[in-house]
């Protein structure tokens, strides 16, 4: 018998030893938030450096 035709779905569901929260958030999303704002500060750079020079003429 597989474990799933015990499974109680209304129980407690976890380990006497486990936590309920994650700790930490997985390794990529942390990469692709870290460069999701990288890139959007250059291009929010990028954008402003072109409206100085548009607008210093």
């Amino acid at each position: 018998m597989s474990d799933s035709e015990h499974f109680d779905p209304l129980g407690p569901g976890r380990r006497e030893n486990e936590d309920p929260q994650e700790k930490r958030m997985p390794r990529g999303v942390v990469i692709r938030l870290f460069a999701y704002l990288v890139a959007g500060h250059i291009i929010a750079g990028f954008l402003y450096l072109l409206f100085v020079v548009a607008g210093s003429k």
